[in-house]
């Protein structure tokens, strides 16, 4: 099964992934870009993509440019669609605890959105 990845919006159409996708350098960018592409249509991207333990339900994409590491902090909506809610660069050996609270602030948002309908 092909999954689908969109990143999520605010209340108001702002897309923080996107915003700090565009602040890297285009290699940063291509980089980024290719590894959503990977977990979209590869069945077991273990070296990219991951369940995140000790969070709520997030997993992470992987991303390595040089001697740069990001991450992406992501959930599931269903069994194929994937929302990526937070973007960093990681800097510290552990994920920062704000990064995965952010995360996890924006899936109980995006699910009470869609939930209201």
């Amino acid at each position: 099964m092909k999954r689908k990845i969109i990143l999520y919006e605010t209340e108001s159409g702002a897309c923080p992934v996107a915003k700090f996708v565009r602040k890297q350098d285009v290699a940063v960018q291509k980089a980024i870009l290719s590894a959503l592409e990977f977990v979209e249509v590869d069945l077991n991207p273990d070296h990219l993509f991951q369940k995140m333990v000790n969070t709520d339900d997030l997993w992470e994409i992987r991303v390595r440019k040089s001697r740069n590491i990001f991450r992406l902090l992501c959930f599931f909506d269903g069994t194929a669609l994937i929302v990526a809610a937070n973007a960093f660069q990681k800097k510290t050996q552990k994920t920062p605890p704000q990064e995965i609270k952010t995360a996890e602030a924006r899936k109980r948002e995006y699910f009470r959105r869609k939930n209201n309908g």
